[in-house]
């Protein structure tokens, strides 16, 4: 008795399941152009769009996704640039020694160091060294061996802007990781010889 039971409810879960199917197939089998059962939802969704007003779509809470492509343009933050110091006359009529160009942009250590690409795992390392080297001041000059900028390049010339915390910062999370290895083996090599 059970098995008559489920032989007629599989004939029957056949005929639900595959009638309409059937029906659509027979449908776009008469139909001059073949029909998807895609194409069909499509097309029913088009004209209900068609249909509702622009209000009863906003009573409604519908969103107009619309099918038009975008574009984003994002402003990139410039690098601040140093400018030159003007040189002034002494009262003899003679020059007077040129200042050396300084930075007079802004920004903080954080910004600087994460313009300069290095990873912000190793800011701990490079504020240690900065701040051994020139105490974060981007215009700090040795007298003695005249290196230059927050981490001291020498010879300064060996930089365009050695005084732009940015190239500064740049130029040294190259040279902390080619002669280190990282910034970690700068900061053991510093604190083991204090300098760098």
């Amino acid at each position: 008795m059970l098995s008559v039971f489920a032989g007629f409810a599989a004939i029957g879960f056949v005929a639900a399941y595959a009638g309409p199917t059937g029906m659509a197939i027979a449908e776009a089998a008469n139909a001059e152009e073949p029909t998807s059962l895609y194409a069909t939802a499509l097309d029913d969704v088009q004209t209900y769009e068609g249909v509702m007003t622009a209000s009863a779509a906003e009573a409604e809470g519908l969103i107009d996704l619309g099918r038009g492509g975008y574009s984003v343009y994002v402003t990139p933050t410039p690098t601040p640039t140093p400018t030159p110091t003007q040189t002034s006359r002494s009262s003899g009529g003679q020059a007077a020694q040129p200042a050396p160009p300084g930075y007079t942009g802004g920004g903080s250590p954080a910004e600087w160091m994460a313009a300069a690409g290095i990873a912000e795992a190793d800011w701990g390392y490079v504020d240690f060294i900065v701040r051994k080297e020139s105490g974060w001041n981007p215009n700090a000059t040795n007298r003695s061996s005249g290196a230059c900028g927050l981490v001291q390049v020498y010879p300064c010339s060996k930089l365009a802007n050695a005084y732009d915390p940015v190239v500064n910062l740049t130029w040294a999370n190259g040279y902390a990781t080619g002669r280190y290895g990282s910034w970690g083996g700068a900061y053991a090599f510093w604190t083991a010889n204090h300098w760098w």
